[in-house]
């Protein structure tokens, strides 16, 4: 067996944990801080806090911390680790690795503060990756113009958002149906409206436009637009199942 099998097989075994499973299918979904974890499997606050450290350092978990609390960290799946473990596994086992995108798919709406540019690059990813089969929108509690550091960056990958326009999230009448999404924490702290939604999921992401230096400034909003479409490729094949959850919940 080669080093990558052999890292395969012991990323297999450690995922043979129930509690570690547990955390992983949640934080597939959406990010979340430890409290919640606590709260959504009933488990002890030192063995999940124990099980994160765990996946974390197995490089299948990151941790962010949150913008609107710096006392708080939200836990989310590393996306980059789960794929190199299915790779991993797929080629192991030769398997078929790709898989279209289903017919039957919900509407989503990204949510953040100023809708000026983490909701208004998650808006432009998916729709571009869904080759625009899927009704995305996007807004903020406290809109400003959209960016032209977001539009520039992605513009470099061949995506066009300038068009796209800031709104208010109360413009937005179609919330109920949708499948929400705040990429970032301020917005998830303050935003009641969202709620209204039947799947609410959170994306932990930091804010490029807070980078004071210019240069900086520039790589955060690159490091947002590469996170942010690798979320909106794990989310994907996700929305079939989301519908499907929501609908058993009316």
């Amino acid at each position: 067996m080669d080093g990558r099998g052999q890292a395969t097989l012991e990323h297999l075994k450690l995922l043979a944990d129930e509690t570690r499973w547990r955390l992983l299918l949640l934080l597939r979904c959406s990010d979340y801080q430890v409290g919640e974890l606590v709260e959504q499997t009933g488990l002890a606050q030192n063995l999940v806090s124990y099980h994160l450290n765990v996946l974390r350092q197995a490089g299948l978990v990151r941790v962010h911390r949150s913008d609107a609390d710096a006392r708080a960290n939200y836990y989310s799946a590393n996306l980059p680790g789960l794929i190199a473990l299915h790779q991993g596994l797929a080629a192991g086992l030769a398997l078929p690795t790709s898989a279209p995108i289903p017919e039957r798919m919900p509407p989503v709406v990204f949510l953040c503060r100023a809708n000026s540019a983490r909701s208004q690059i998650a808006e432009g990813w998916l729709r571009a990756l869904s080759g625009v089969r899927i009704t995305v929108r996007s807004a903020g509690t406290h809109p400003a113009p959209l960016h032209p550091l977001a539009v520039q960056v992605m513009a470099e990958a061949g995506i066009d958002i300038g068009y796209q326009q800031a709104r208010h999230v109360d413009t937005l009448a179609d919330l109920d149906s949708a499948v929400v999404v705040t990429v970032c924490d301020i917005a998830r702290e303050e935003c009641a409206v969202w709620l209204r939604a039947a799947t609410q999921l959170h994306w932990s992401i930091a804010d490029p436009v807070a980078v004071e230096d210019e240069a900086e400034r520039l790589r955060a909003f690159r490091a947002v637009r590469d996170e942010v479409r690798e979320r909106v490729n794990g989310l994907l094949p996700l929305l079939p199942s989301l519908v499907t959850a929501s609908e058993k919940q009316m």
